[in-house]
């Protein structure tokens, strides 16, 4: 099966920034949608971002839109979250996955659309 690994979390002030990586390997890599989420500590996972493989489209989560991207190198299977202008509360573990079925756009930044799942990196904001 498809393994998802994440890299490039780590401490870092308010106001930085800091790039993701989402590497996938293993078997044939033909996902609908790529996405990130991530979990702050005593909190629900909460969806970021997405970017559709085939047709290169991306969904942001509100509190995320302006300061985060999601740009994606398809000749290396990574996907990256750039985020800018971090905050505090964007102290999480921040994880990439990868959904195989095609659904409508208002169903790809649910967490049961994905098939595949990253161990999560950290990323810590301090003030």
């Amino acid at each position: 099966q498809v393994q998802l690994v994440e890299s490039g979390g780590g401490p870092v002030q308010v106001g930085d920034s800091l790039r993701l990586s989402c590497l996938a390997s293993g078997g044939t890599f033909k996902p609908y949608a790529m996405g990130w989420f991530r979990q702050p500590p005593g909190q629900e996972r909460e969806f970021v971002a997405l970017i559709t493989w085939q047709y290169n489209t991306t969904t942001y989560a509100d509190p995320v839109k302006a300061r985060f991207t999601v740009p994606r190198d398809t000749a290396k299977n990574t996907m990256y979250l750039q985020m800018n202008s971090l905050k505090p509360e964007e102290t999480a573990v921040y994880f990439c996955a990868a959904g195989e079925t095609m659904v409508p756009s208002r169903f790809q930044s649910d967490e049961a659309m994905y098939d595949y799942w990253g161990q999560g990196t950290q990323v810590t904001v301090s003030s």
